[in-house]
């Protein structure tokens, strides 16, 4: 069990480099669902509607604003740190509600944030451009293998 409660810390770091503000916005629906348990914990705020509310608008106008030619890239600097806070954060949430050490999840899920914020970028871009395929084709696909992955990384706790 101690694996698979670091391994889904880790992994839901990586649907934070991918989608920054989705993985916090799955991990407080599923705490809001009693999926996960936060209570008694430092990160009990996660499990109250006001933080879904929040994380899910947040969500919802990343998946926009990522569509928009102008937006930066995910590995520059801003869009790089948003992605290591919120993968620390649902890492975190994970572990706590594992019983496991919240600063280890929070590495895990910050490293997963990063690995797959580079990965995310290099293959979107790649199939983009070798395989001629809109950015908003791979954008949206991207979008479907995010939500799809964090859902099922919640429910794996």
């Amino acid at each position: 069990m101690v694996f698979s409660v670091l391994l889904l810390c880790f992994l839901i770091g990586c649907v934070a480099g991918l989608r920054s503000m989705m993985a916090p916005a799955i991990v407080c629906a599923a705490a809001y669902l009693h999926w996960i348990h936060l209570d008694g914990t430092p990160l009990a705020f996660l499990n109250t509607m006001a933080a879904l509310s929040i994380f899910t608008l947040f969500a919802i106008g990343e998946l926009v604003v990522d569509k928009l030619p102008k937006t930066p890239p995910r590995i520059a600097a801003m869009g790089l740190i948003a992605r290591i806070v919120t993968g620390a954060l649902s890492g975190a949430a994970l572990a706590a509600s594992g019983g496991k050490s919240l600063g280890l999840g929070a590495l895990l899920g910050a490293i997963g944030a990063v690995i797959a914020a580079f990965a995310g970028y290099h293959i979107r871009h790649g199939l983009v451009v070798h395989m001629e395929l809109p950015d908003f084709v791979i954008a949206i696909i991207e979008d479907l293998l995010t939500i799809s992955g964090g859902l099922f990384i919640v429910a794996k706790m």
